[in-house]
């Protein structure tokens, strides 16, 4: 059986950490190997027991805001579980426990509110992440908030999710650092 330690383990492993943002087959392809049936345990809510600590909390999120990302990658059900990471993570800072991780753990706990296509998440995302400290993860998180207080949503997602992208959204795709 996975544990949140064994997530944790894999997702920090400086081996891995040049992955966390790009594109992969292979690791991709490692973590359906590896972790899709944990994956699927989260999706149904099956990981409860881990929510008692800040870690096993952070590892969920983990799975359904990062894994998501890279198992589906390029189709509708990468994004399906960010309301999911987004309320685990909105309780874990209620109950204080993003303050028992390190900054760069915290970092991963905080992003199912960069993630949000919702300007109210968004603005509790850019206390969280300058509260945070690190400029790198500041930077991205004004840059993810420009664009949804521009558009209401990321116009990069609609091919995927099927939504018609509007004349504005579709200028906005051909500039550089339109897409995350």
């Amino acid at each position: 059986m996975i544990t949140a330690k064994d997530i944790l383990d894999f997702w920090f492993n400086p081996e891995n950490k040049a992955f966390w943002f790009a594109k992969s087959d292979d690791f991709d392809e490692k973590l359906r190997l590896n972790f899709q049936d944990i994956f699927m345990q989260a999706c149904k809510a099956e990981l409860w027991s881990w929510r008692s600590t800040a870690e096993g909390r952070l590892a969920e999120v983990i799975i359904l805001d990062q894994f998501s990302r890279n198992l589906y990658r390029d189709d509708p059900r990468a994004f399906a579980q960010d309301p999911m990471a987004l309320v685990l993570s909105q309780e874990a800072i209620e109950l204080g426990m993003d303050q028992q991780l390190a900054p760069e753990w915290r970092s991963f706990l905080y992003m199912p509110f960069m993630h949000s296509e919702s300007a109210l998440i968004h603005e509790q995302a850019l206390t969280l992440f300058e509260k945070l400290g690190n400029p790198v993860n500041l930077d991205f998180e004004i840059r993810h908030k420009v664009i949804i207080d521009r558009f209401g949503r990321y116009p990069h997602r609609n091919q995927v999710l099927s939504r018609t992208s509007t004349a504005e959204e579709l200028e906005f795709l051909r500039q550089p650092n339109s897409h995350f």
